[in-house]
């Protein structure tokens, strides 16, 4: 008895420390990710020249709340979030509809090539190639006369990301037991059918993670419309007009009104996430276990 709660105590011992390492590195990890926000935040309120000087002090010496102000007028907040809130939800818009209909494909359908078709797209969730495809893509924009419009940027950052998302839908929808759709037959539903009163409305986890990740995406998207964008300021997102904040100084970076600028434009995603943090969290688990 005495040697088996030895045993028991060595192995609960050995359980306390893995929980320590397994927290501490947890905390590092959690504290990097947060910490850049924070510095932002507090930077936003500080004078530039106090951020010029750099130290320490994380808090401000004076809250200086007119950066927020001087950023508003300065990036023309009301015009580019408003570009960017149609960027955005034109993104998600496209990817729900395109990776729920093309998971429910690949899930239910039998045809010829499925197999390499479906391997074929989940590979270049691995490929990235960058801004050496942004001069044909504008080019190709530019003979369609889409270059004058969101749609080229919408349908192009929409389909960068349909590899990931069709493999989270892919994943959750072969969870969902065929009876259901068997029984839709009988009922006499058609294939397209089954995919909208039956398919969805299981789905509504993988869907809003799907929406949440496609969102923070077109809403984050800067190279590509900083390019597309050049020749039309009016056309601009958020995210081009406050990297342009920075320079709003007289000679020098204006790194006070680009953290206000910065600070403003992380309110709608943060919004965003609580709205759909439930159902983001739970497309996310499904997914990865089941799929």
């Amino acid at each position: 008895m005495a040697k088996e709660r030895t045993g028991h105590s060595v192995e609960s011992q050995k359980t306390k420390m893995i929980n320590v390492v397994i927290f501490l590195l947890l905390a590092t990890l959690a504290f990097f990710t947060v910490y850049p926000v924070i510095y932002i935040l507090f930077g936003s309120f500080k004078t530039n020249n106090e951020l010029v000087r750099g130290g320490v002090n994380l808090l401000p010496q004076k809250f200086i709340l007119d950066n927020y102000k001087q950023a508003w007028q300065m990036a023309n907040f009301s015009r580019y979030t408003m570009n960017s809130l149609v960027l955005s939800f034109g993104v998600m818009a496209v990817s729900l509809t395109v990776s729920s209909m093309a998971g429910y494909v690949f899930s239910r359908k039998e045809f010829k090539l499925k197999s390499l078709i479906y391997n074929s797209m989940v590979m270049f969730m691995f490929i990235n190639v960058g801004s050496v495809a942004l001069r044909p893509l504008f080019e190709l924009a530019v003979k369609l006369h889409m270059n004058k419009s969101l749609i080229s940027i919408i349908l192009i950052s929409a389909g960068g990301g349909q590899a990931t998302y069709v493999f989270l839908i892919h994943g959750f929808m072969n969870s969902i037991p065929k009876e259901m759709d068997e029984a839709a037959k009988i009922d006499g539903c058609s294939f397209f059918g089954i995919y909208y009163r039956v398919i969805l409305p299981v789905i509504k986890p993988a869907l809003a993670s799907v929406a949440l990740l496609s969102f923070r995406g077109g809403w984050n998207e800067y190279i590509l419309p900083l390019i597309f964008t050049m020749t039309n300021e009016k056309l601009r997102p958020l995210t081009v007009g406050v990297v342009a904040l920075q320079n709003a100084g007289d000679g020098a970076a204006a790194w006070n009104i680009l953290f206000a600028g910065s600070a403003i434009a992380i309110v709608p995603i943060i919004l965003v996430y609580m709205a759909a943090s439930k159902q983001f969290m739970g497309g996310m688990t499904a997914g990865a276990v089941k799929g």
